[in-house]
């Protein structure tokens, strides 16, 4: 479409039908269910609550929800043993969700218990993650809350809600819409319209997409509402509601505004004075309505007005794409698992949380321990059940990891060996398994020679030998031989330098081996030898240019043992907030990747921007008998707190992608 044509005066459009008025002679928001060959117009009432009409605009019956603001429907919602059409609506005189069922023409109420938000809601939308069909409910509010809260089933065959996050603008919203491709549009009735990520494992990358004085918003923008044609035919649809205009802009490009239309009750007309609240059903409806309908609250006038998105779609010269009910919904590739556990989060605010390791308590397996850094503050020592055992204040430690049976003193001990970038060292403790505590051995310090020291990982050569392997923030990675001294010390002797051509950070050696696995993070996945004679030759194992599965930063990475050199290497994707699983032997074959989601009946959200991770084979107590993989979670949400670290059983990462466990 030309500037020109966008600019011209707007098209009036005769509503191809209308509901009747309200009981109550209120009106704010509609919407249009499809069941079959039967649809209804469900809207709100005021204190009449929800009424249901026929698909041409005729009362059907009401159903008491107080006073209702919005509503949005999905489709194939679990729930009991069935899945069924579900509507949240914002009731405002208790401020809260409430959460129907609807059957034919009939709501039933199936919310497990009274849902407050906690502040004055105004708009709700819903939105469905395609990686694991869970259902999101948007909450927006008067004093300018966005309330994104999880909806799931609970045994008894009602529905739950958890708050996951809580995002703020300055000023009042008033209605807001998901798609399916992950992105919330929202409306700030006095400045604009804003766009942000859906997933709340991702960043909320706002962005405005129209202002109020600055683009094609004269005063106020009301209700919103998306269609979607296919490529070439998806928009955002915005009620300029003080000057009576309908604004569209095309998704496709960058939300370009492509113009604007006014509806009218029918033709010739007086248009609608201030269009309120929209929505779109982007699914044919009989031959009035081939390509979806978009419906617009009258509020002057107490009803709804349907117009055709075909006809929508001719007043601007705009090709509506094909029927909804044609077009594949986008699915994933990617396997969604859950975790079980969750650790107290960290004290540190900020990006603290960073890289965890596993101690494997083979003789009473529940008593298995994680020890994990907060680099901004120092060491924790966990339990199985994500409670801290100790806290270490040790200074910005980075990176962890440990071997076992490492002769000091003559005694076999876990050896455990960190980054300490505060003074540029190599931190070095035993573990007192007995107690669940740390306790440092260096000789002194051990400095690195780096200038800021973070990525780490062990090695135990067949001759019994171990060292440690660390790089800092140039191209270089050292090997140290960790020596024990006759005092009951440990020093770290240099063995060795290698050189990459930019950043790496995330590392693990096979004992079995003799290989090192390198993340060059924006770059490759790389094995090279982990003898302290290999020297700097490299093989890539997996180039992020080669793999549209992952994407950089390449970071934190675990081994899961099979035994006999078999098993699998685990990798974190974390530009796309994955986990990218390789053969550990042969040719290291791409097996796959998953993401960790939301647990909502243990309250536990999903991993995301990980940097560190460890994988267990060993068994490590009830729930992880085959091992587990604990990763640092760079976004806790639900609720939002401080970063921490997930644990999630190996039996559902085997089960996801066909994996074998260990027994």
């Amino acid at each position: 479409m030309t500037a020109s044509a966008a600019d011209q005066a707007a098209p009036v459009l005769a509503a191809t039908l209308q509901t009747q008025p309200t009981v109550s002679g209120e009106a704010n928001a509609a919407v249009l269910v499809h069941a079959g060959r039967q649809s209804h117009i469900v809207a709100t009432a005021g204190l009449g609550g929800l009424e249901v009409y026929s698909q041409d605009g005729q009362l059907l019956g009401s159903q008491p929800a107080g006073e209702v603001a919005d509503i949005d429907v999905a489709y194939q919602v679990p729930l009991g043993n069935t899945a069924a059409t579900i509507l949240a609506a914002i009731d405002t005189t208790s401020n809260s969700l409430r959460l129907f069922s609807m059957e034919g023409a009939k709501l039933r109420e199936v919310g497990a218990r009274p849902l407050p938000l906690g502040f004055a809601a105004e708009g709700i939308c819903l939105f469905r993650n395609p990686l694991d069909r869970t259902l999101y409910a948007f909450a927006v509010g008067d004093g300018g809350e966005i309330d994104q809260q999880l909806v799931f089933a609970t045994a008894d065959g009602k529905l739950d809600a958890r708050q996951v996050r809580r995002i703020n603008v300055p000023s009042p919203l008033k209605q807001c819409v998901a798609d399916v491709h992950g992105q919330v549009y929202a409306s700030e009735e006095s400045v604009g319209i804003w766009r942000f990520n859906a997933d709340p494992e991702a960043d909320v990358s706002p962005r405005l997409i129209d202002s109020r004085g600055l683009g094609h918003i004269t005063d106020e923008v009301s209700g919103i509402a998306l269609y979607d044609g296919g490529a070439g035919s998806r928009w955002l649809i915005a009620s300029d509601a003080s000057s009576g205009h309908l604004n569209l802009y095309d998704r496709d490009q960058d939300d370009a505004y492509l113009g604007r239309v006014q509806v009218a009750a029918d033709s010739g007309g007086e248009a609608i004075g201030e269009p309120g609240l929209l929505y779109v059903s982007n699914q044919p409806t009989g031959r009035m309505f081939p390509h979806g309908v978009l419906l617009v609250t009258d509020e002057d006038a107490a009803n709804t007005k349907a117009v055709s998105i075909a006809q929508l779609a001719n007043a601007l010269a705009l090709d509506p794409g094909k029927p909804a009910s044609s077009q594949p919904l986008p699915s994933s590739t990617v396997a969604a698992v859950m975790a079980t556990v969750e650790t107290t989060p960290a004290n540190s605010y900020g990006d603290a949380a960073d890289d965890p390791a596993i101690w494997a308590n083979r003789a009473d397996p529940s008593a298995s321990l994680v020890i994990a850094t907060d680099k901004k503050a120092g060491m924790y020592v966990y339990d199985m059940h994500g409670k801290v055992l100790q806290f270490l204040p040790d200074g910005k430690v980075n990176n962890v990891d440990l071997r076992e049976d490492f002769d000091l003193a003559g005694e076999k001990v876990v050896l455990v060996t960190a980054s300490n970038r505060t003074d540029k060292t190599i931190a070095i403790y035993r573990l007192d398994t007995a107690a669940g505590k740390l306790v440092d051995v260096a000789d002194g310090p051990q400095p690195t020679g780096l200038g800021d020291p973070y990525g780490l990982c062990m090695y135990r050569d067949a001759s019994g030998k171990t060292f440690v392997f660390i790089n800092g923030d140039d191209t270089r990675k050292r090997q140290w031989e960790l020596v024990a001294g006759t005092n009951g010390k440990v020093r770290a002797q240099l063995v060795r330098d290698m050189t990459f051509d930019s950043q790496t950070e995330g590392c693990v050696a096979d004992d079995v081996t003799g290989k090192l696995y390198v993340n060059e993070e924006d770059v490759a996945l790389w094995q090279l030898s982990a003898d302290a004679s290999g020297g700097n030759h490299k093989v890539a194992i997996q180039r992020v240019e080669d793999n549209p599965a992952i994407k950089d930063d390449l970071e934190g990475m675990g081994i899961y043992d099979l035994g006999g050199g078999r098993g699998y290497i685990v990798v974190s994707s974390q530009g796309n907030d994955t986990y990218a699983v390789f053969r550990r032997e042969g040719d290291h074959a791409y097996l796959g990747s998953f993401a960790v989601v939301a647990n909502p009946a243990l309250g536990i959200d999903g991993i995301s921007e990980t940097d560190g991770l460890d994988v267990s084979s060993a068994n490590l107590g009830p729930g992880f008998e085959h091992g587990a993989m604990v990763a640092q979670d760079g976004r806790n949400v639900m609720p939002t707190e401080n970063q921490n670290y997930k644990i999630v059983p190996w039996q559902v990462i085997a089960k996801a992608l066909n994996l074998e466990m260990r027994e």
